[in-house]
């Protein structure tokens, strides 16, 4: 990764990142992970979870009218009284889309159907539709698909600081924790991303720390607040429990030049309360960002 020394002005973008989770019989909770195009704009070649950009289509009654759950609630769910309904609602419906046209996994349901298992050949059609831009209330209208929000829980938000470390655009995400559904199975879509793989989250942790698996600091502290859950379950439920916390890193060069990130709980910090566990602060060394004492730090 290339770290970003230029001050960005601009407001974050909005965007919705989900982590898709799964049982495995023999290894327990694993995670999704896509790795990004490396010719991509944003952390390419970096393995990610499914996500992107809130578009202003996504905000609009006409979608709206397709979610299974009121705009109100939504906005509850994510805990942020100021946002406005419309674009709390607009935030699960592109976590929605984004991950069936990344990795062709829906949360939709057929009119009359509680079954969120559609063939694969339907949501591959689907997909497709979307990367040949068409718009996702125009699949939801062709299809009969009521949009699923129930499987989706807020997890954390996260707000590209001012002075971003590998990228040189600013986000304010909200990552929601998801169950794979029954009968699905996600798939890269060799455009945007061109190789997926599941893991522990301990096991894509160890990974990263051996040099074979691109993460950015979202992604690893993500993987590390994972390690206390044993299966899906666990994760939902405290996913219920919470508000989700909001992360705003704060990057300073310390004295030998050294680019750290430091979170809330952090002695550099503004907050001065911990929100999330793990390190409170990552340090940019050879090339990737890593706890200050090594990666006992993560556990």
């Amino acid at each position: 990764m290339q770290l970003n020394s230029e001050i960005i002005t601009t407001p974050p973008r909005a965007s919705a990142t989900v982590v898709l989770l799964r049982d495995d019989a023999q290894k327990g909770l694993q995670v999704f992970l896509l790795r990004r195009h490396t010719a991509s704009a944003v952390l390419g070649g970096a393995y990610v979870f499914p996500g992107g950009k809130l578009d202003d289509a996504d905000c609009t009654p006409n979608v709206q009218a397709y979610l299974d759950t009121s705009p109100q609630a939504l906005r509850s769910a994510l805990g942020e009284p100021d946002l406005s309904q419309h674009t709390a609602a607009g935030l699960f419906v592109a976590a929605v889309r984004e991950v069936l046209e990344e990795c062709g996994v829906l949360y939709a349901r057929l009119k009359n159907n509680e079954a969120l298992a559609h063939d694969a050949s339907q949501r591959q059609h689907w997909q497709q539709a979307l990367h040949g831009g068409q718009g996702f209330v125009e699949v939801l209208q062709g299809a009969g698909l009521r949009v699923d929000t129930q499987h989706l829980a807020p997890w954390s938000r996260w707000i590209t600081p001012v002075q971003p470390s590998v990228t040189n655009k600013r986000f304010d995400t909200r990552f929601f924790v998801a169950a794979l559904p029954a009968g699905q199975q996600p798939v890269h879509d060799n455009i945007e991303a061109i190789d997926s793989v599941w893991l522990k989250p301990m096991d894509a942790l160890t990974r990263y720390w051996a040099g074979d698996l691109p993460l950015a600091p979202p992604q690893i502290m993500t993987l590390v607040s994972l390690l206390p859950h044993v299966d899906t379950s666990s994760v939902l439920q405290a996913a219920k429990r919470q508000t989700p916390p909001l992360v705003l890193p704060e990057p300073f060069d310390d004295d030998h030049g050294v680019r750290t990130l430091c979170y809330p709980g952090d002695v550099r910090h503004s907050v001065a309360q911990r929100v999330m566990p793990g390190p409170t602060r990552l340090r940019f060394v050879a090339g990737r960002f890593e706890p200050t004492r090594g990666f006992e730090e993560f556990l």
